[in-house]
This record gives structure tokens, sequence and C-alpha cells, in this order.
């Protein structure tokens, strides 16, 4: 299903070429933003060579036939961030990606009957909001308005390096431009935030601060509609609705596009694997070398302190003065760096940051569609119920809170917060016909739980039918319909993805892990304390998420240091 080795034939003669030469630069980790970076590098000219770990290309943004006529997206499961820029510059439309807009994009079902759709269509979502509050329908086309204008001034800073201090650089003239480059910045977000005017700035630092259930408290009265929207600020994180600072992440709900449109959430036409596999195709005609099962085990670095190449677990060495890591920052500094090299506070900032994660996948094979009792007699058969996003366990924030509050104490949760999607509604090509692919995010399941492990098969199975059975109760019949399923914990998460602690941010995107402090202060522009070594993936500016702009960043600085040498 996937190529290894790009363009060398056989694995062995892959790494053959490897160490016939010294490459201009090295990527670690073939994840997307890995990816990116190789076909940024590569279309400049750079002898650039890509080293996966895993058989298969993507890191999170995968798609694998875990069961056959199945392919799972087994990470990430819907597109929406991937910069314009990247789609654009990178022509990944004629590398094959394809995607498929959802109308509707949400369905919230009910216990007692009702249910919630909400998508694109500002009609529809008038008519749904309107069965539980005239009020709440009236104010939310002026809700995603206000985060669509907080959105454009976030637009900016993710598409470019956060202005960082000097770094030692030791020339004059290098530094007199680092300043020039850091006035220009801040002198353009200080037009952009005042170009908001003085009540929508506050409404937008009370938005960064405020705990989601403050700011959607504050705009509406309708549980389900909170609850649905409140869904956005906990995702991925062991937050609650409730934690100080959750509020930001609801610009989710806006941030993304497809095809120009913004807040349009898209399933990709063969899972998310495509992306990467177009991401790779564009890198692959640009010249990257890209070699799977390539497991880098330690950097090299000289006598000077500079890094020259890698190890790899078979003994191959890899060289080259210029290598970006794409796998988490804990990875690369506690794991790969050899000890003693970086500078102490470093070390320690990057030991102490959050890795935690809640998280769990199940991806299903199932035998037919699931049927909401809430809507059945309405939509008999496929209907919008099925194109978008379906929140189970989330009829209220109240709800969402104890769920979180169950992991506090150690536990999964005992009615866990489920995020389900069913792309084969729209995609053809990934289940066999009359049969469906589905996805569960799950919320909240602690990386140790006090009440047993997760590599205990009966421990697992316990809580994926915990699962099943919360579905049933809004569809009955649904556990009945599974064919099979693969389930990642986070412990999983960690040693099948490589994702520190589970974490799919590869960190916390807490407000003390964002911008100037990602991943830690004085480093937030992809260089390290290691003269030559980079950071290009999410746990780096502007974060997680199927974004490509730490990878387009990082090989843009990457570029100018490397017009230096």
């Amino acid at each position: 299903m996937w190529r290894r080795g790009f363009g060398t034939g056989s694995h062995a003669s892959a790494l053959h070429a490897l160490k016939e030469k010294k490459w201009d630069a090295l990527v670690i980790g073939g994840g997307h933003n890995g990816l990116t970076a190789a076909a940024y590098l590569a279309r400049e000219g750079l002898s650039v060579a890509v080293l996966e770990r895993r058989h298969v290309i993507g890191g999170a943004a995968v798609t694998e036939e875990l069961i056959p006529g199945f392919k799972f997206s087994r990470c990430s499961y819907l597109q929406s961030l991937l910069r314009p820029s990247v789609i654009s510059e990178l022509e990944l439309a004629r590398h094959g990606m394809k995607l498929l807009k959802r109308n509707p994009s949400s369905f919230t079902p009910c216990l007692d009957g009702r249910y919630l759709l909400l998508g694109p269509n500002k009609e529809l979502n008038h008519s749904e909001i309107s069965k539980f509050s005239k009020r709440d329908a009236d104010a939310y086309p002026r809700y995603e308005s206000q985060l669509e204008r907080f959105c454009k001034l976030m637009d900016p800073l993710l598409d470019s390096s956060p202005p960082e201090s000097s770094q030692g650089i030791s020339s004059l003239q290098d530094r007199l431009k680092n300043k020039v480059h850091n006035s220009v910045f801040w002198t353009r977000l200080l037009h952009q935030a005042a170009s908001l005017g003085q009540k929508d700035m506050v409404d937008f630092m009370d938005l960064l601060l405020s705990p989601a259930s403050k700011v959607l408290n504050n705009w509406f009265e309708t549980d389900v509609l909170k609850a649905t929207l409140a869904t956005d600020a906990v995702i991925g994180s062991t937050a609650s609705v409730s934690t100080p600072g959750s509020g930001y992440v609801l610009l989710h709900h806006v941030m993304g596009e497809t095809d120009g449109d913004r807040g349009i959430w898209s399933y990709v036409e063969g899972g998310m694997g495509s992306v990467s596999m177009a991401i790779s195709n564009a890198a692959s005609e640009a010249g990257a070398h890209i070699v799977t099962s390539a497991e880098v085990s330690q950097l090299i670095v000289d006598d000077s302190g500079k890094v020259n190449g890698v190890l790899l677990a078979d003994g191959t060495v890899v060289q080259s003065s210029s290598i970006l890591s794409n796998a988490t920052p804990y990875k690369t500094f506690m794991e790969l760096v050899p000890q003693n090299v970086l500078p102490d506070d470093f070390t320690r900032a990057i030991k102490y940051s959050d890795y935690s994660s809640a998280t769990t996948k199940i991806n299903l094979a199932v035998d037919k569609l699931p049927e909401f009792h809430c809507c059945n007699s309405i939509y008999p058969g496929s209907g919008p119920q099925h194109t978008g996003t379906i929140h189970i366990g989330s009829e209220s924030m109240e709800e969402i809170d104890s769920a979180c509050q169950d992991a506090v104490n150690g536990l999964p949760s005992r009615r866990p917060v489920i995020e389900m999607t069913i792309p084969s509604v729209l995609d053809k090509t990934i289940s066999p016909p009359g049969k469906h692919v589905i996805n569960l995010f799950i919320q909240y399941t602690p990386y140790n739980p006090s009440d047993g492990r997760w590599d205990d098969p009966a421990y697992r199975e316990l809580f994926a039918l915990r699962c099943f059975n919360l579905i049933d109760e809004y569809a009955p019949g649904f556990s009945s319909s599974v064919i099979g399923y693969d389930m990642l914990t986070p412990p999983d998460l960690e040693r099948e993805i490589g994702l520190t602690g589970g974490n799919i941010f590869h960190g916390a995107m807490g407000l003390d892990s964002l911008f100037l402090m990602r991943p830690v202060k004085g480093w937030s522009n992809y260089r390290t304390p290691l003269a030559g070594l980079y950071l290009c993936g999410s746990g780096a500016h502007p974060g997680g998420g199927v974004m490509g702009a730490p990878g387009r960043n990082a090989a843009k600085l990457v570029l100018e240091d490397f017009k230096k040498k």
C-alpha cells in the first residue's frame, strides 16, 4: 500500500544510498511536518533524506488497512488546519489529495429524543438551534463571526517564525537584522490588534484567559449547544471545559478551512494518509529521498558542538550538518541528543514540559450504519446525521466535566466523551460496499489508570465495550454491528506513533506552551541550543494538528541559515 525507500528500489539499496554522501539536510521522522519540511528544502535544491522509523510514512496522519478491506485513519481523522500556503505551494491536489466536505458537520443526539445538527448552512443552524432556543439561534452567527475576526488576527502568526531574541548570533549585521525583523513583526501585530477595536480586543483577551465554560455560558443558554461547542475546547487535552485558558481552543471551531471556506472540516479521500502521501509525492518530485524502517537511535555531535549526522538503530551512519527533528521535543532532546551536550536549564525545561494525554482512539469496521433513535423516523438509512462529527455523551458541559474528573481521579471516564466520525459515508474507497469505517476519538483515559493496566487485554476490552455500550444508548444495536476494531490508548500512541505520553500535539497546548514559549522560552523559532539541529514538528510553533506550518516555517529558517554557510 505504501512505497518503501522512494526512488531507490529495495530497502537495502535505500539504506546504502544514505551512506554514500553527506546530505545537506536530514529529517528525522516522516510525519506530515517532516515531509513538508523536506519538500520545501528539496525544492530549493538541497539534498534531503527523510528517515522514518515505521514501515509507513505519515506519523499520526496515516492510513492503515488493519482489517482486510477497511482502511483506518489510525490517529488524526479530519482535515481543516492544513495551511492554505502548504496546499497551494506544494500543489497537493495535483499530488493526489482530494478533500471531501462535510455538510452538516456536527450531530449531537440526545437521550430524550431530540437532536442538534450544525454545519456551514446558516439557515439549517438557525432552525436547528431554534428547536432549543430562539435567543441562541440569533446569537450563534454573532459568535461565529467574532471567532472568525479573532482568527484573522492570529492567521499571520501561524505562517511565520516567532520573533525570537538573538540566540548567540555573533555578527553585528545579524543582530541588527534580527532586531529589525522583530520590530516589524511586533509593529504589524499591534496594528492588527488596533484594527480589532477595544471591545473585540477585550473579548479576545477574555477568550484567551477564561475557561471555555465561562465563554459559552456568556453566549448561550442551551446545554446541548454549549456542550457540542465545548468539545472543541478540550479535544486532545487533559483539561476540562472549566479549566482557565481552555477558551482560546474554541477558535478551532473556525480556525481551519477547506478550499477557502473557513471553519469547514473535511474528510480526505483514502484517509489521512493521503495527506502525507501527497506531501511525500511533492517532496519526492523535488528530489527528496524518503526511507522507511530507518530508526534513528542517536545524533552524532562533533568536538566543536555541532551536529554531524545520525546513527541508525542498525548501525548505519548518515552524515549531515543540518538535522530537522519531527520527533517530539522530549524524544529529540532527552533520547536522541547525547547526554551532557545541551544546557541544563534547557533540558530541565524540556523534561518537565507537559506531555500528558487522556486520549484514546478506537477505529472500527462495522457491517451497517448506526441507527440513532432520535432521528431514525425522519432520516431512515444514511442521512445528515452520519456525515459530520457525532457527539456522544456530551449533552451538557457538566457531563464533560464529570468525565474529566474521573480521569483526574485516575480512572477512565465512566461515561466517556466520544467524537464519532463515519468517513466511509462520503469516501467510498476505504470500506467494502455496504460496510463502514468508524473513528471514535475518546476522552478521558489516563496514561496510568489506577484500576488496571492498558497492556491487560481484558482491561482494554472492558473499556472498549463501555464505549460501545454508551453508543448503544443513542443508537440501539450498535455493538452488534462491530466486525473488529483497533484501539490506541495513550501508551499505545507513545509506543506505535512515537507521541511522548500519548499527547497528540507533541506536548500540551496550554497558554504557557504556545508561541514564544513553545517548546520552551528562548527557543521558539525552530533553532535549538545544538548548532545545526532544528525542531520541525508539532512540538514547535504553532503547535499540533495536521497543519504543516511547523515544517514549512522550520524549512524556511534552515534555508536562511544555509545561505550564511
